[in-house]
């Protein structure tokens, strides 16, 4: 006959301590908190509560996908950072003598009709499109938390304004707006970045509205108000905490729509100046015509998109499932 075993015993760790995660314990064990808590005062034991961060460190971990989006991204971020170091060739370099010549082994992703190495370019490249991607996002974030903020926790005419602002940006054609703006604009790192960032907060602080919404109807916001505490405080000691979660993961998944976005403009001869600085989109829009003489020229730069992309948001999954306490288990 089997030893029954209390389910609390799985809790016990090293040096007598006792740790709570929620992820593992059955939560019917703590209806009796006083005496469970008095049972292990008792046996001389030390009760430890695992922090929220290590727990949603924890889980992510756990989300195989996420862990290797994170791997192949730390991969593509270290070789554009070190791109000077790394590249081969330099990123205007021409070789004519070498012009459109397969992959091999002194050019690996072969040269473009002007004898320039594919490899060093989508390197160089990559360094702006993920800058443009990094700083859309934060842009888009900040404007979207700032508005939805405002919006839900003040309510009334304010939340009426800035909701129907949004509603109306919502609803013009995103495409046309941005490539009329990007004409206007110019065709710069930071006017591409400005473009994007005007037209994409609107999602992010609907989003934020509703949160905020639900949140300064708990218990412990109104609390706070009651008191007497400042509506500034209010917001950045009780509600953006609890928002974090919600936030990060949408920016996250900013910086993999920004890059698709400024890739389209590029292949479409809006974005950013080829003759300026090389990316991804615009080595796929000024090579467009050798798609079937020398496909390399195509091919190499839409995986580094496909590839930076998917990792995004394979990293948004897991951050999503390790902040959303309502989300699976992995």
């Amino acid at each position: 006959m089997s030893e029954h075993r209390d389910p609390r015993d799985e809790m016990i760790g090293h040096a007598g301590q006792i740790t709570i995660d929620p992820d593992n314990v059955d939560p019917a064990l703590f209806v009796d908190d006083e005496a469970i808590v008095g049972d292990i005062a008792a046996q001389g034991l030390q009760l430890e509560t695992v922090p929220q961060w290590r727990l949603a460190v924890r889980k992510f971990r756990r989300h195989k996908m996420a862990m290797v989006g994170l791997v192949v991204l730390t991969l593509i971020v270290v070789g554009a950072i070190l791109a000077p170091w790394v590249a081969p060739y330099g990123e205007t370099e021409q070789n004519l003598e070498h012009s459109l010549e397969s992959p091999s082994a002194n050019f690996w992703f072969g040269t473009d009709n002007l004898g320039r190495d594919s490899f060093s370019r989508i390197l160089y490249g990559g360094r702006v499109s993920i800058l443009v991607g990094v700083a859309v996002a934060l842009i888009v974030g900040t404007l979207g938390t700032t508005v939805g903020v405002i919006a839900g926790y003040f309510g009334g005419f304010v939340d009426s304004a800035l909701m129907r602002v949004t509603d109306t940006l919502l609803a013009l054609p995103f495409l046309m707006i941005v490539i009329v703006l990007a004409r206007i604009l110019g065709d710069g790192v930071w006017d591409i970045v400005l473009v994007l960032s005007l037209f994409g907060w609107m999602t992010l602080a609907r989003i934020i509205r509703g949160q905020v919404l639900s949140l300064k109807e708990r218990e412990f916001v109104e609390a706070a108000r009651a008191l007497g505490t400042p509506n500034r405080r209010v917001i950045t000691r009780h509600l953006l905490p609890n928002l974090v979660g919600v936030i990060t993961v949408n920016v996250s998944l900013t910086v993999a729509v920004a890059i698709l976005a400024e890739s389209t403009l590029s292949f479409f001869g809006l974005g950013i100046d080829p003759t300026q600085t090389a990316t991804w989109g615009n080595m796929l829009g000024g090579n467009e015509g050798f798609v079937t003489t020398a496909p390399w020229l195509v091919w190499f730069p839409g995986l580094a998109i496909v590839f930076t992309v998917l990792s995004i948001n394979f990293i948004g999954d897991g951050m999503r499932d390790a902040l959303d306490p309502t989300q699976g288990k992995h």
